[in-house]
């Protein structure tokens, strides 16, 4: 057996993969390198830098229990203050020497006659390691729809994702084109520089009151002395979340209250009957995400901001035309049409690769038969190899790095099992189990939220919900606690 680099590779430097990093670190192990392609960590929270941009999950439970923040300054973080958090775990945690920042990995190969992934960087460099844990993250892949005529536009164009700070907004004529998550950060915080805002509204989203606030110096200072009352706020936010999240998956008494609050958020903040028609969704609530904001609709009712809700026909040099043949002449777009999640963009299959027992390629299998995965973890046909917020872990009600943290636990349970066999040893997840598992979470949909007839981007172009892990935080936790051995293969001794 060939002395390998690594014991363990992790590809991405944001939640997932410095959580992975952290846990090893506690547990005393150093035999393991984390690969970043960008100049520093924090992946979506370094990439995504729009006005306004911040977390809609309270912040003391969108951290690691594991590595705890009595200094939060609000309630609902802003990203400068969660990426400062994550630069902050670094040195917390001596993980300086194992973050090799600007390498893009694009291809990760498993030797199966050996046992271990060969990973090579975008310079040619090649790592070898006995496991690859992928912290890929869904949102970093931003999609723009193809409208005609989009290249012609002469103005400026950006997403959200890659907002281009160097650009004055001051009196500039601007469409803002969807109204998702970002859109609705970013929007209140453009609207007073601009002398036009058109916000093209495909779908009008579910929005519910923000109750965000400073924390108080006192309150910190609790959190801080004495760690129970941080402890047990955080557990109240994760048990309250669980509570509403019963309304996702067929409670109809907590779904007809969560319609109750969007529907009176709606009344309360919008007067006018006919603007307030056109703002009112036409699904259940939870199909889609939901928002969650106290000032986007005031900004969309100044009297410089419209909704247009007619389809986009075309674009033109200066003007985006309807298909009612209305136009807007505008000297800016803004995407805010979010990102590639239960589909990868032809580009990334392309360029990356994941190669398995018998040259099996993950991408190319994903893209033909669908996003899927044992857990949301592991993979038949690729051992060794373990995703963080793979398949089916996404959420609606809840933290997702939770489901991180359980995923890792798996993870770490799955690395104290090999490493008791031999170095040849490897584990594949059973076909059988993988199966099972997907159909059991395709039934698990029904009669949810996500199942009740939008269109949403959690479900990928067959109409299979890829993305949503269809329970309740709690269960997920209970699922991944350890690594059962009659779901794997075992290979080697």
């Amino acid at each position: 057996m060939q002395k390998l680099d690594y014991d363990i590779a992790i590809v991405g430097a944001g939640f997932a993969g410095l959580g992975m990093a952290i846990r090893l670190k506690k547990a005393g192990y150093n035999s393991f390198i984390v690969f970043e392609r960008g100049n520093q960590v924090g992946g979506t929270w370094r990439d995504n830098t729009y006005p306004g941009c911040g977390c809609d999950v309270a912040s003391h439970l969108y951290s690691f229990s594991f590595e705890p923040n009595p200094d939060w300054t609000r309630r609902f973080s802003k990203q400068p203050e969660i990426l400062e958090y994550l630069k902050f775990c670094v040195p917390k945690n001596q993980l300086e020497p194992h973050i090799q920042l600007n390498t893009e990995i694009l291809g990760i190969v498993f030797n199966q006659e050996k046992g271990f992934y060969t990973i090579t960087d975008a310079t040619g460099k090649q790592t070898t390691a006995r496991m690859v844990v992928a912290g890929l993250g869904p949102l970093n892949r931003p999609q723009i729809p193809d409208f005609e005529g989009l290249n012609t536009f002469k103005g400026e164009i950006f997403h959200s994702s890659n907002w281009n700070h160097d650009y004055d907004l001051q009196g500039k004529r601007v469409a803002v084109i969807g109204t998702g998550a970002s859109a609705i950060q970013f929007i209140p915080e453009i609207a007073d520089k601009v002398s036009k805002l058109y916000v093209f509204q495909r779908t009008a989203p579910w929005v519910i009151p923000k109750p965000d606030g400073e924390f108080s110096g006192f309150t910190k200072s609790l959190f801080r002395k004495l760690p129970f009352i941080r402890v047990a706020y955080r557990a109240f936010l994760f048990w309250l979340n669980e509570l509403i999240g019963l309304s996702f998956i067929g409670n109809k008494t907590i779904g007809k209250l969560a319609r109750l609050q969007g529907e009176l958020h709606l009344k309360n903040q919008v007067k006018d009957p006919e603007l307030r028609e056109r703002l009112t969704p036409k699904f259940q609530i939870g199909c889609k995400r939901i928002l969650v904001s106290d000032n986007y609709y005031p900004a969309i009712q100044k009297s410089h901001v419209q909704i247009v809700t007619n389809k986009i026909e075309r674009i033109s040099s200066h003007e985006i035309w309807c298909k009612d043949g209305s136009k807007q002449e505008v000297d800016t777009i803004i995407f805010g049409t979010g990102f590639y999640v239960s589909e990868y963009p032809e580009k990334f299959i392309k360029n990356y690769t994941i190669t398995g027992l018998d040259g099996r390629n993950l991408f190319q299998e994903w893209t033909k038969f669908g996003f899927e995965a044992f857990k949301g973890t592991t993979i038949n046909g690729f051992p060794n190899l373990m995703f963080i917020l793979g398949p089916n872990t996404g959420l609606g009600h809840n933290s997702v790095v939770h489901i991180m943290e359980s995923q890792i636990n798996y993870i770490m349970d799955f690395y104290e099992i090999l490493r008791k066999k031999s170095p040849e040893t490897y584990l594949n997840t059973k076909p059988d189990s993988q199966q099972k598992y997907n159909e059991k979470l395709q039934r698990m949909f029904k009669n949810t939220a996500w199942a009740s007839g939008c269109n949403n981007y959690y479900m990928n172009s067959a109409r299979k919900n890829t993305t949503l892990y269809p329970r309740l935080n709690n269960h997920f936790r209970k699922e991944t606690s350890h690594v059962d051995l009659e779901d794997y293969e075992v290979w080697g001794s």
